[in-house]
């Protein structure tokens, strides 16, 4: 298609303009060849004429569609040209925010100057293992692009970063590095990825520098090589420097400032270790002053310094080595300030008494006179004689500039060359990556030799990206074979020859140099004479003798040759450096010895006085050669590596975020190459679509009958019937290459074939929509006139004959009704009147009569009514509010019971909260405290009020005697008693007792009646009682009021014990995860001593494990103190827990003694009857002869019996001692104890004597004296519990007292309540007696309740102590029987066989076996095998069997040698193999399992509700393994951590193919019209991941897990971590990818998650809260699908998007691309309205969701069914060692 054709009406280009560089027009008319106007219009309405000039016939360029505008891809755009370029970068600049847009294969970075949430470690995560192309522009892009191609194609890499001051390369490099640091992580060596970005803030002190166009700008440029080993992990890097810009240490411009280190050291100056600088202010230095500016604003250079010192110890330059730093840097501040005296002639001097001069003297250690001399000195030597010359000021004072900056060089290569030893890695370096930060092209004002060497260096830059980029276009085409001819593309070597080349700038400036009197003068005639008409691209200036002007390859430049030849030769005065050189400063020394190779500043320290001095000076490099020696190297390095390019640009002066200047940014965007690799892909063909994209895109333009198999065939014919110039596109293997301009031809083809497809449909369907209109309504118009017409006719002729019947009945009707009407009327008149006169009169007497007695009548009953109604309304009232306030009370405190029973538990569980715990059982023990004084003050206030009852009862009684029915009376009261007493041994009767109850009730009631009236007499007592006791309830409401605020406290402190779990999770895994990192790095080191010796660099090694030891022993001393403060603050708790578990083992010890006494006697019963057997005539069975095998054994059962009779006396012995101290113990504190000794060690113990060999000499040892005092002690014991009885006895005679008296309470009240009750009516009193009765039966029922929970819990506890007993009692009878059996038949006794039991739910085994044990069960376990084919859960229940036989043989030893043994194993199963998920969720179910078994058989009430009998039977007797429970929680938690890890390896690459890039819905999504997504060789579309993929995979976790037998609690956990990292992940690349951002895309979003939901639907675990963490994918993906235009559609979107963040959906808005012509663009106007009605919304400010998150896991207790005793071992388990008890 020929360029003309193009510009038709309606077409837009683009005009010149001084102000904006390029503006938008729109053809009013079509051009045709041959015209010299183009008719525009401007977008401001303007009409203009654009002259076309008719000899070159330049047509203005044409605009790109608006569907092109704001590409990642500046390649991409169909017209290339440079307001093309210019309009795309300031679209996603200003109006998306995006400051990176690539450019074929170089990132232009535009500087926003204001910080962007686009850094953070979640983002560089999600461009890992990313493609280039798959993203949205970015510098991590690059670096993973870099990282990537070294990893695949083991070729070196490096990152050339460039622009101008200000533009954001120091930025840019500094996160390139931060991507490579966090990627790859270290090969073993201690922190070498944070070495390496420390180095970032110490460069950053020492080489920038604030300018007029930046407040960080690097004054050098630097080459970092960053080392990575065989793995791709950094091993180490190494530093190169480029010119370094002395100039600034002495001269600043105005609004700039010198190095940032000066000014640190300034603004720190009061710090104590700086006093000995004798610094100030900044304002008080030469240096520091000139640009009057020495504060940034936001820039806190205190702070600055802090980091700048850190990041010295992190690189190991010690403190020492740092205050000598700053100390030459006071130094140099110093030397500034040093005065010359100005003297006649050309005569200068420096007083010795100038303080600056001394403090620098000071500082350097050198002698004061001599620098003061060689200051306003210098010494000349001729062939014959030396003599020392004075200099005048100026030249003094250039001299002690040059001196300063002489040393500031020094020292700034010592630096670079320390930091370079740190990261010098011992480990051989396999390959690097470079990252090149550079100074950028730069034009001044007045430019000079460092704005030579910089453009010199970009000159050489731009040349080996032009050759790259030419290379690469070139390898495309011959990659896809088409034809190609040589593309023209700006050649710089001309002008690089001109400063580089024999004779050029450089050699000329050089020669000049060596010359004795040569000046800036003759060196620049010299260069008019040799170049000013043999290179074009060097000029004179018109009206300068002192200049010349370079044309390079961005702009011509002219250079001032003022201070040319001394900033080349860079001269220091040689005497100076003697002085120095005497100095006994050693670190100055270092600076100047050795370091003539690493910097480009410095003179070798030799005498001068010498010729070779001279010779030594003629032969020193100057400044140029060594740039371009050093240039030379760069070159080298960069050709020899791949390399990638990141172009920054400063888009304006001012620092105004987000603010382009078009000027500014197109001089940048010349400068840096960007237009040329325009201009060089505009000369190739920069379209390029595969077949397939060509076919899908652009398949409207052809015909049904153009449709072939063949897709490549089918594009080429199309091809040629469209376009006839075959110069204009070319056929490749896989693609079809463009030239420009095609695409947008081809967009307008098809944008015009489908507005006119659109147009035919539209007409079409409008007029079959009109016709079928018409057409309905002409037949149902006929349909509704017919049936209308006949149901008229056959009305009007039904009315007619209607109207004639009609005439006629009435005529005759009338006349009959009005006749009978008129008789009627005349007899009913008469007998009317008559009745109703007499009735009148009748009623009016009545009614008279009536009125006056309902008047009376009315007004007496109204009144009693409303009487009545008000005292049964107070008494209901009254009633019910002590019976429901009753009713809350004991629910409160039941509550209040099972809330700090799971406080204490909660306790357990964290210990972390123990303070506050300990904290508010303290405030509830005040308030108990305060409870219990109030109930004491209740109960003296009662007991007051119970005597006054009696007084009053005595009264009454008195009174009462003189009545007729007191005897009755009287003789009722024992029958009450009895009733008292009969409800008191009935409290535990069902229904039908309570039927009784009432019934006695009944009867109470009619017999109480007769007393009503002496009780009328003390209603006025008891309403006063009733007003005191109203006041008490008040009281005890404002005191539930008070422990309601501490339940809600306790809440709280329960939701922070929550958030403290999910703390201490997170804390757990990363304390295991660093614990293992640790170890590895142990093995690791040990590894390389054994293997490497010579290579390992020991001091680091050495330093780096005492630096563990320290860290070790100061974990120790931290948990030490901790220990101690949890036993001091446990240590009350701790005293009654001991005495506690004392009296217990004291019962536990004497029920052992009693054993062992009546195994003793047993014994001796055993051994007499034996020796009677044996040694009895009469007997009937003769003793087996002597030898004979019967008589052996009998001895040998002899031996055994007397040896276990002398153990049981033994033990009997140590008991009874121990039960002695015990007691002692016990009682010692208290009355009891004051008389009993405790120092027994005087008594002589059994185990202290021999033994004896007799069992008739016991009484030597001491056994009865011991067993006296024993006795004493028991007598004791028993005394006091005796004591105890009578106090118990007396607590139980007054609880019985209170009883009573509350009887009496209640038989007065409800005698008072009868006595009301009477005063009511028939109908109220039933009704008011049935209330009554039911709040008695309900507080009754509370009350029995209550006694039968007590009761329940006492059965309970004395069930075990049966079962225990029970066993006890069986074990001894079977002993017993064993006993009599071996006793009537002793020679049968060996063969008895043992009975057989019932299996008890144990495994036994041998102590030292835990080894083989867990060896079998948990390390040679395959998981699969056992997952399929045997119980879920199948380890956990032999562990736990195991530990039963632990805990009943009551070895504690072997309980936690087993639990260690198993913790230990499992963990390191889980750290080798834990990335393998069928290995985490099968442990982790176990170990579940284990911990749910140690909490359902520990005996607790809270856990045995939830078992059987049987089971219940099974629980842990002598062992409380709370702690334990604590430990396999926690290894739970790890387990669960790692099984999350290990899903996320395998999930995270399906996630994003399967929910966005997999297109499942078919038709819907439209593909961008410029084919620029490049897709990557190693991810071929055939083998996308479709979201089947994904969910397969979930299916099968899922199943896994329920194979393993896993809590669905824990089950759903897991999916709703899921589900939360596929939300996580998929939304943040949504976020990072601008062609995801569309309306289709969204719909195919929706799709995929309703994909999920319905998987979530088919396993039952909708309601495990994984629906909800897709939430914020959903509203994203409506986000993208809603109108987005009016006010209105903002606040929906607000009210809607209630999971994102303003960041995700401004970002969201932002990021939204249409994909066909018809789709708009979000506007700037609409995301402005969103932000403000955002702007209130308190959320955080980060953009991505965190894709790492791991919730916090429950794990909540789940029973087993499974009963112990039924659990089979199998034999592929080898577990033969151990047996079924």
């Amino acid at each position: 298609m020929a360029g003309p054709e193009l510009y038709t009406k309606h077409a837009r280009v683009w005009l010149p303009d001084a102000v904006e560089v390029w503006k938008s027009a729109k053809l009013l008319k079509d051009y045709a060849p041959g015209n010299q106007t183009l008719f525009l219009l401007l977008d401001d309405g303007t009409e203009v004429e654009y002259k076309i000039d008719v000899r070159t016939n330049n047509l203005p360029p044409l605009r790109n569609p608006n569907i092109l505008v704001g590409e990642n891809d500046l390649t991409a755009l169909s017209y290339l040209n440079e307001p093309a370029v210019l309009h795309n970068i300031k679209v996603r600049f200003i109006d998306s925010k995006l400051i990176y847009t690539y450019c074929g294969i170089v990132l232009v970075a535009v500087n926003p100057y204001e910080s962007l949430p686009i850094y953070e470690a979640d983002i560089i995560h999600a461009y890992r293992g990313q493609d280039m192309a798959d993203m949205d522009p970015h510098i991590f892009a690059v670096a993973e692009e870099a990282y990537k191609q070294m990893a695949s194609d083991q070729q070196n890499q490096s990152i050339i970063v460039s622009g101008e001051s200000g533009a954001g390369k120091t930025v840019s490099a500094k996160y390139a590095m931060r991507y490579f640091a966090t990627v790859s992580g270290s090969s073993g060596e201690a922190d070498i990825e944070e070495r390496v970005l420390a180095s970032n803030p110490i460069m950053e002190a020492l080489g920038n520098a604030k300018t007029t166009r930046n407040d960080n700008s690097s004054r050098f440029g630097k080459y970092i090589e960053i080392g990575f080993d065989k793995k791709q992990r950094i091993i180490g890097a190494h530093m190169r420097t480029y010119l370094l810009e002395k100039s600034r240490v002495v001269f600043q411009a105005y609004g700039e400032r010198n190095y940032h280190i000066f000014y640190q050291l300034c603004a720190s100056s009061h710090l104590p270790e700086f006093k000995n600088f004798k610094l100030g202010d900044a304002d008080d230095f030469h240096y520091t002053n000139q640009g009057h500016n020495p504060v940034i604003d936001g820039v806190d250079d205190v702070n600055d310094l802090c980091d700048t010192r850190r990041a010295f110890s992190l690189l190991g330059i010690g403190e020492s080595h740092q205050m000598e730093i700053y100390q030459i840097l006071a130094a140099i501040l110093h030397l500034s300030n040093v005065e010359v005296i100005d003297h006649s002639g050309d005569r200068s001097s420096i007083s010795t008494n100038d303080f600056h001069l001394l403090v620098f003297c000071e500082l350097m250690d050198v002698p004061r006179d001599e620098m003061a001399n060689w200051l306003c000195h210098r010494k000349l030597q001729t062939t014959t004689e030396t003599y020392v010359k004075g200099l005048s000021k100026s030249n003094a004072v250039n001299g002690r500039d040059a001196l300063a900056k002489h040393i500031y060089a020094r020292l700034f290569s010592w630096v670079v060359g320390c930091i370079n030893n740190v990261l010098k890695s011992a480990i051989k370096q396999h390959s690097f990556i470079g990252v090149l930060d550079i100074y950028g092209f730069e034009t001044f004002d007045t430019n000079s030799f460092e704005q030579f060497c910089i453009n010199y260096a970009n000159e050489k830059l731009q040349q080996q990206f032009n050759l790259h980029v030419f290379k690469l276009e070139q390898e495309e085409y011959m990659k896809e074979e088409i034809p190609w001819t040589l593309i023209d593309f700006y050649d710089n070597q001309p002008c690089i020859n001109l400063i580089e080349a024999k004779l050029g700038i450089l050699d000329l400036l050089d020669e000049e140099c060596k010359m004795p009197k040569g000046s800036d003068g003759t060196w620049c005639q010299k260069m008019y004479n040799n170049l000013l008409k043999q290179n074009a691209h060097f000029e004179k200036p018109r009206l300068s003798n002192s200049a010349f002007i370079v044309h390079h390859f961005a702009d011509q430049v002219e250079y001032q040759c003022d201070g040319f030849l001394e900033k080349n030769k860079d001269t220091v005065n040689e005497e100076q450096i003697c002085v120095l050189q005497k100095s006994k400063f050693e670190f100055l020394l270092k600076l100047f010895v050795g370091n003539d190779k690493a910097t480009s500043s410095t003179n070798r320290p030799a005498s001068s006085r010498t010729r070779s001095g001279q010779s030594q000076r003629g032969n020193k490099k100057t400044v140029g050669l060594q740039f371009r020696q050093s240039l030379h190297l760069l070159m080298d390095t960069l050709n020899a590596t791949t390399p990638h390019y990141v172009r920054c640009i400063k888009p304006n002066d001012q620092k105004v975020p987000f603010s382009l200047d078009p000027l500014r940014a197109v001089q940048q965007l010349r400068a840096c190459g960007i237009l040329e690799t325009i201009r060089i892909s505009a000369a190739g063909f920069p379209s390029k679509w595969t077949y397939q994209e060509f076919f899908c895109r652009y398949r409207v333009l052809m015909k049904q009958k153009d449709v072939l198999p063949d897709v490549k065939q089918m594009c080429q014919n199309l091809l040629r019937t469209l376009i006839q110039d075959e110069n204009l596109y070319q056929f490749g293997k896989n693609k079809i290459f463009f030239r420009a301009g095609q695409v947008a031809y081809f967009e307008k083809l098809r944008s015009e074939r489908l507005r006119r497809a659109c147009v035919s449909i539209q007409k079409t369907i409008r007029c079959w929509l009109a016709r079928k209109k018409y057409l309905r309504m002409k037949q149902s118009a006929v349909t509704v006139q017919r049936y209308v017409r006949g149901h008229q006719a056959r009305r009007y002729v039904r009315f007619l004959r209607r109207t004639k019947a009609a005439v006629a009945i009435q005529r005759n009707v009338r006349m009959w009704a009005a006749r009978r009407r008129y008789q009627k009327l005349r007899s009913a008149s008469i007998a009317i009147q008559c009745f109703f006169r007499a009735y009148a009169a009748r009623k009016m007497y009545y009614k008279i009569l009536y009125e006056e007695k309902a008047l009376v009548i009315q007004k007496w009953v109204k009144g009693w009514l409303a009487r009545q109604r008000y005292r049964r309304a107070r008494a209901h009232i009254i009633l019910l509010q002590c019976c429901v306030r009753r009713i809350l009370a004991k629910r409160e405190l039941k509550k209040l019971k099972v809330e700090a029973r799971s406080v204490e538990h909660l306790k357990n569980l964290n210990v972390g909260m123990e303070n506050k715990i300990m904290q508010l059982q303290h405030k509830l023990d005040e308030q108990h405290k305060d409870v219990r004084e109030l109930s004491e003050r209740l109960n003296a206030a009662a007991k007051i009020q119970d005597m006054e009852r009696e007084r009053h009862c005595k009264q009454i009684e008195s009174l009462q005697r003189s009545e007729q029915k007191a005897k009755a009376k009287t003789e009722r009261l024992p029958s009450l008693m009895e009733q008292l007493s009969f409800l008191q041994r009935e409290l535990e009767n069902t229904r039908g007792e309570k039927e009784v109850l009432e019934e006695q009730n009944n009867v109470y009631k009619e017999q109480t009646q007769q007393v009503v009236e002496g009780l009328n007499m003390k209603n006025g007592l008891l309403n006063d009682e009733k007003e005191n006791l109203n006041q008490v309830i008040l009281e005890q409401k404002q005191q539930l009021t008070e422990v309601k605020s501490q339940v809600e406290n306790t809440e709280k402190l329960q939701e922070e014990l929550a958030e403290g779990r999910a703390r201490y999770q997170s804390l757990l895994s990363e304390h295991l995860h660093l614990r293992e990192l640790h170890k590895d790095l142990k093995e690791e080191l040990q590894r390389r001593l054994d293997e490497t010796p010579s290579n390992v660099d020991l001091p680091l090694i050495l330093k780096l494990q005492r630096r563990v030891r320290e860290l070790e022993r100061d974990k120790q001393s931290l948990q030490r103190h901790l220990d101690e403060k949890e036993a001091q603050e446990e240590e009350p708790k701790d005293v009654e827990e001991e005495l506690t578990v004392g009296r217990a083992e004291l019962d536990l010890e004497s029920l052992k003694r009693q054993e062992l006494e009546s195994e003793n006697k047993k014994l001796k019963q055993d051994l007499s009857e034996l020796r009677k057997s044996l040694t009895s005539e009469n007997s009937e069975m003769l003793p087996p002869p002597v030898g004979s095998t019967t008589y052996n054994v009998l001895l040998e059962q002899l031996d055994s019996s007397n040896e276990e009779l002398k153990l049981r006396k033994e033990e009997v012995l140590l008991l009874q001692s121990h039960i002695v101290r015990q007691e002692a113990m016990k009682y010692k504190d208290s009355a009891l104890g004051e008389g009993v000794n405790l120092n027994l060690s005087e008594v002589p113990l059994f185990q202290d004597t021999d033994r004896p060999t007799d069992i008739h000499t016991l009484n030597e040892d001491g056994e009865l004296w011991l067993a006296y005092e024993g006795l004493k002690e028991t007598n004791r014991v028993l005394e006091s519990q005796m004591q105890k009885l009578e106090r118990q006895h007396g607590e139980r005679y007054e609880k019985l007292l209170e009883e009573v008296k509350t009887l009496k309470q209640e038989k007065e009240q409800q005698q008072k309540l009868l006595a009301q009750t009477l005063l009511l009516p028939e109908d109220a009193r039933i009704e008011a007696g049935l209330e009554l009765e039911i709040t008695r039966l309900t507080l009754e029922n509370l009350e029995l309740m209550e006694q039968q929970d007590k009761q329940d819990k006492t059965i309970v506890n004395l069930k075990k102590d049966l079962q225990l007993y029970k066993r006890r009692v069986e074990e001894f009878q079977a002993q017993q029987r064993k006993a009599s059996i071996s006793t009537n038949s002793p020679a049968e006794a060996v063969s008895i066989p043992r009975k057989e039991r019932e299996y008890q739910g144990m495994l036994e085994y041998k102590e030292g076996e835990e080894g083989r044990l867990v060896k079998s069960l948990v390390l040679d376990l395959k998981v699969r095998g056992v997952a399929v084919n045997f119980l879920p859960g199948l380890p956990a229940y032999i562990i736990f069997m195991c530990l039963r036989y632990a805990d009943r043989v009551n070895d504690d030893q072997r309980v936690s040698t087993l639990l260690k043994s198993v913790l230990c194993s499992v963990k390191g199963v889980i750290k080798r193999r834990g990335k393998d998920f069928d290995v985490s969720s099968f442990w982790l179910s176990n170990m579940s399992r284990l911990l749910n078994c140690l909490k359902q058989y520990s005996g607790d009430d809270t856990f045995k509700k939830h078992n059987t009998a049987k089971q219940n039977e099974h629980c842990l007797t002598n062992f409380e393994l709370t702690e334990y429970q604590n430990v396999f929680a926690d290894l739970a938690v790890q387990i669960y951590r790692r099984l999350i890890e290990s899903m996320e390896d395998t999930l995270q690459p399906l996630i994003v193919s399967s929910m966005l890039e997999h297109e499942t819905i078919q038709g819907v999504l439209g593909s961008k019209p410029t084919g620029l997504r490049k897709k990557s060789s190693g991810s071929p579309e055939d083998d996308s991941v479709t979201v089947e993929v994904l969910l397969q995979q979930l299916g099968l976790w899922h199943t896994t897990m329920i194979k393993h037998g896993m809590d669905s609690g824990l089950i759903k956990q897991v999916v709703r971590q899921q589900f939360y990292m596929i939300c996580a992940v998929t939304l943040n690349h949504l976020l990072l990818r601008k062609d995801m951002c569309s309306w289709s895309k969204g719909l195919q979003i929706r799709y995929n998650v309703w994909q999920l939901e319905e998987w979530l639907a088919e396993r039952e675990l909708a309601d495990c809260g994984a629906k909800e963490m897709l939430e914020p994918l959903v509203q994203a993906a409506q986000l993208l699908q809603v109108n987005k235009k009016t006010e209105a559609d903002a606040q929906a979107i607000c009210n809607m998007c209630t999971g994102l963040t303003t960041a995700q959906i401004v970002k969201v808005l932002t990021l939204y691309t249409p994909v066909i012509e018809f789709e708009e663009r979000v506007t700037t106007t609409f995301i402005a309205t969103i932000r403000d009605i955002l702007k209130d919304r308190e959320e955080s400010s980060t953009l991505m969701m965190d894709a790492k998150k791991v919730f916090s896991v429950t794990l909540s207790f789940s029973p087993s069914t499974v009963a112990l005793e039924t659990i089979q071992i199998p034999i592929s388990l080898k577990l033969d060692f151990i047996n079924r008890i």
